[in-house]
């Protein structure tokens, strides 16, 4: 495998590789046509590698932000990025498959009861899968307004993405549900949140790993489904196993677990 480290100083990326013994590739010195090698990388903005990768049906395993884990809380005080997903071949885990509940019980999280409320919030994505998707965030809001307005007369709040990390790991989705009826989104993290608070989610991207919980047509905002606390906790150990805390990047259990998954997939 080729460990692809933008300017050859990428940490996680370093990490894992050094934690198998590798060493990783410099992104700029790398040739996508010179070698036909499973590739790992991190980061949306590798969108033309990975397009390429899905084009000619290249194995490549995606690294990027954790779903859950890495916001202020009991076991990360700090809410240090401690854990990171790897997806096999795609950007978000968005099928699931049967874990045990290890993983998700050592992340100290809970699982609220369904929540009632009054609005819509739209959580709004930034420019990074705004890119991927070839899509231009004005209209993207535009149009989802007023595709909700078609089929319900609810307030509707947009929340915007914060550039800064700082402050979106200490202000979560779920603290702007205190009256929401469901959350609008485009991204993985902000769905996650949701659902795990208790707020039914529409998710709006092509692959989003809150899919299996989530609604998909907002001509159905009025009556969301909302899956049941056994359906949540299924999807919750899924992704669990779907993320790595970086110590496992350098013991090889995040490798372990990685093949494993793979091998599942593969059938």
């Amino acid at each position: 495998m080729i460990f692809l480290s933008k300017n050859g100083d990428d940490e996680y990326i370093d990490m894992y590789a050094h934690g198998l013994g590798q060493q990783p590739t410099p992104l700029e010195s790398w040739r996508y046509e010179d070698s036909t090698e499973p590739l790992m990388l991190r980061g949306i903005m590798k969108h033309k590698i990975i397009k390429q990768c899905w084009a000619d049906r290249r194995p490549f395993r995606y690294m990027d932000s954790g779903y859950l884990g890495n916001r202020p809380g009991f076991n990360n005080p700090h809410g240090w990025k401690l854990w990171h997903r790897i997806v096999p071949n795609n950007l978000q885990h968005d099928k699931v498959i049967a874990r045990p509940s290890d993983r998700w019980h050592r992340l100290g999280l809970e699982i609220s009861r369904r929540r009632q409320g009054s609005s819509i919030l739209i959580v709004a994505p930034d420019e990074k899968p705004c890119k991927f998707y070839n899509i231009e965030l004005d209209t993207w809001l535009t149009q989802t307004i007023d595709t909700i307005k078609q089929h319900t007369d609810r307030p509707i709040v947009v929340r915007e993405r914060s550039r800064s990390r700082n402050e979106r790991k200490t202000n979560r989705v779920e603290q702007s549900m205190t009256d929401t009826h469901a959350v609008v989104t485009f991204n993985s993290i902000a769905a996650t949140e949701s659902v795990l608070a208790g707020t039914p989610v529409f998710v709006l991207a092509p692959c989003n790993a809150a899919r299996p919980v989530a609604n998909l047509d907002l001509a159905q905002i009025e009556t969301p489904w909302f899956p049941d606390s056994d359906q949540i906790h299924a999807w919750a150990c899924h992704l669990a196993y779907g993320q790595f805390h970086i110590n496992e990047f350098k013991n090889g259990v995040a490798e372990h677990i990685i093949k494993q998954t793979e091998e599942i997939l593969n059938g």
